[in-house]
């Protein structure tokens, strides 16, 4: 599988009783966690999330242009997006069209043809 990794600075913030995150590079780039854990899970997440049907990606920030305010701490979030859109790709209609005599045999033999089709293409794939 080619990996697609990317990797953003986010500010972590103390916000009461949960942790602030602010991803700077990402439009939208904001959410918290309920501990410094958490907090780095729902940042993942958010990044995939922002980031899943995109192909070019905003560059990250560099550390050194980031001023943090009191309180704040800079983390750096990884994503495998490849790894992200395989765990939670949507699926979608497709119509394709194959042999009349492989139809009649999917069907004599009850095959999930769209099943049959994606074990196929994933295998082709590698993935």
């Amino acid at each position: 599988m080619q990996k697609d990794i990317v990797i953003y600075p986010a500010i972590f913030s103390e916000d009461g009783d949960y942790i602030f995150v602010r991803i700077p590079d990402l439009q939208g780039g904001f959410t918290q966690g309920t501990d410094a854990v958490d907090a780095v899970k729902m940042a993942e997440d958010l990044i995939g999330n922002l980031l899943e049907d995109e192909t070019n990606y905003p560059k990250p920030s560099d550390p050194q242009d980031i001023d943090l305010a009191e309180g704040e701490s800079l983390v750096y979030i990884s994503v495998d997006l490849a790894a992200f859109r395989i765990k939670y790709s949507k699926t979608v209609r497709r119509n394709v069209t194959i042999p009349g005599y492989l139809n009649a045999m999917a069907k004599e033999k009850k095959l999930n043809v769209s099943q049959v089709l994606t074990e196929a293409l994933k295998t082709k794939l590698e993935v």
